[in-house]
């Protein structure tokens, strides 16, 4: 301690007098001291890290690369699909509108339904329908039984199509019982218009032209067989 007193006692005392005659100017001086006495102590430190690294003893292994190889393939050639034949063309079916009678869950045993659409109505030489249309059978009236018929009457366009149809009448009651006392109904309205709609006539020709027929009429005639 005495010996590091006597190392920095005139560095104090200079120090001492410098402040007293310019404080600032020693401030600056001692900071430049400070700042160089730091630098040295830090490169010091450096060197001395430096010298305890241990030598790098590690083996760098060399860079491997795979040689280049044909893949075998199982299958070299493939057979191509044959063509597939032609569809045939698609050919034209009467419109029929038919509901199946089985599977429907009721008590009562339920009569085959038998259809009968009149075409009694048109006058020969005019227009002839191309072909007949089963309606659909009511269900509510197949379950119970009801029978009868319903008129409706429309325009024959010039095609043979039928458009404007409108209801004329319905009854309920056996057609086949001459006895029988009909009753007005509309439970076969709905399925008589549905298949009038589908009906094709072979137009009227008047003068080499096709003309359209209005207020055609035409019966939709509803039965159940017994069997």
């Amino acid at each position: 301690m005495d010996a590091l007193g006597n190392i920095f006692y005139p560095l104090k005392s200079a120090y001492i007098r410098l402040f007293e005659f310019n404080k600032f100017l020693a401030v600056f001086v001692l900071s430049t001291v400070t700042t160089f006495f730091l630098f040295v102590l830090m490169v010091a430190l450096i060197s001395l890290g430096d010298d305890a690294l241990e030598e790098d003893k590690s083996v760098k292994l060399a860079d491997i690369v795979m040689p280049e190889r044909d893949i075998d393939t199982f299958v070299d050639d493939v057979d191509k699909p044959d063509e597939p034949e032609e569809q045939p063309e698609d050919i034209a079916q009467p419109e029929l509108d038919l509901q199946p009678t089985q599977g429907l869950e009721v008590n009562l045993s339920k009569p085959k339904a038998k259809f009968a659409a009149s075409g009694s109505f048109f006058r020969d030489g005019e227009y002839i329908p191309l072909f007949k249309i089963q309606p659909v059978y009511p269900r509510r009236a197949q379950e119970r039984g009801v029978q009868g018929y319903a008129i409706v009457k429309f325009t024959i366009t010039e095609s043979g199509t039928i458009e404007n149809v409108e209801m004329v009448e319905g009854k309920c009651g056996d057609p086949r019982d001459p006895t029988t006392v009909f009753r007005d109904c509309s439970i076969f309205n709905s399925a008589s218009t549905r298949a009038a709609l589908k009906l094709k006539y072979k137009p009227k020709i008047v003068d080499g032209r096709a003309v359209p027929v209005e207020e055609v009429p035409h019966r939709f005639t509803f039965i159940m067989d017994d069997a």
